[in-house]
């Protein structure tokens, strides 16, 4: 058996005995060599991630904390349940370089508050209405016009890039995507709980825009990055890069909401 990851369009096979070797003797060269072969997953997840970073911030820095990444998912990983390393890696490797981005501290405060007032009045207003709420209402809630509206969402893109990786509540490390990852023994607690947060997730999604929708299924779906977007939607990144925003803060305020309904109970 084995399993391929595309590197320059040239897939790799990496065979299940490698695994074996490493898992079960401890044998350091066959790490090395599954470390080698998955590398092109860590520039493939640097090249999207830099998308939406400021200049300041060099890919070359993304891959060095990426490949901390990949050792950490291929120490953990066991590959005996039949998962998918791709996937699993992939957000290990994101995860560190995101990690790394906030060490560093890459997101302005200003920005941060500014992302956090919009995000707030989704979350306020969605709630009154109980509907998909318009970039007037917003601003009119935030106290600016539309233009500098827009500006905002403009200058709060770097750090809706990474908010699907970040905690469901600021006193945990475990985040919304921690629920998508196959894990054993799930206690039915936490099985309720992840229903309840699907489905709250479910209706933050059916409130996004036609074109918000579209410009998530293809970014975190199709795995397209924003510039492509851009050219699939014929609209100009600046604008892509907004939708974008928009799309996320009007979903982590859906996902406030049911925090705080469950934190209330």
């Amino acid at each position: 058996m084995t399993k391929t990851v595309k590197d320059s369009g040239k897939p790799l096979k990496i065979g299940a005995d490698l695994w074996k070797r490493w898992r079960e003797e401890g044998d350091e060269s066959a790490k090395r060599e599954l470390i080698e072969s998955y590398l092109s997953l860590v520039d493939y997840a640097a090249g999207r991630l830099a998308v939406g970073l400021p200049k300041s911030v060099a890919k070359e820095d993304l891959i060095s904390t990426g490949i901390l990444g990949l050792i950490d998912a291929i120490e953990k990983f066991d590959y005996e349940r039949g998962l998918q390393f791709e996937t699993y890696a992939s957000w290990r490797i994101r995860g560190a370089m995101i990690d790394g981005l906030r060490q560093n501290d890459w997101v302005p405060r200003s920005v941060r508050e500014k992302a956090k007032k919009i995000e707030e009045a989704y979350q306020v207003l969605e709630q009154r209405h109980m509907r998909s709420v318009s970039d007037q209402e917003i601003s009119e809630y935030l106290g600016v016009n539309e233009g500098d509206f827009r500006q905002m969402l403009q200058e709060v893109a770097v750090s809706t890039i990474t908010s699907i990786d970040e905690p469901v509540k600021d006193d945990e490390v475990e985040s919304r995507l921690a629920y998508l990852v196959d894990e054993k023994a799930k206690n039915p607690d936490h099985k309720v709980t992840v229903f309840f947060q699907k489905e709250t997730l479910a209706k933050a999604i059916d409130r996004l825009t036609e074109k918000e929708r579209i410009v998530v299924s293809l970014f975190y779906y199709e795995e397209l990055s924003l510039s492509e977007i851009a050219e699939v939607m014929n609209l100009s990144p600046s604008r892509i890069s907004q939708l974008h925003s928009k799309a996320i803060l009007r979903l982590r305020g859906g996902l406030n909401r049911w925090k705080e309904q469950l934190l209330s109970e």
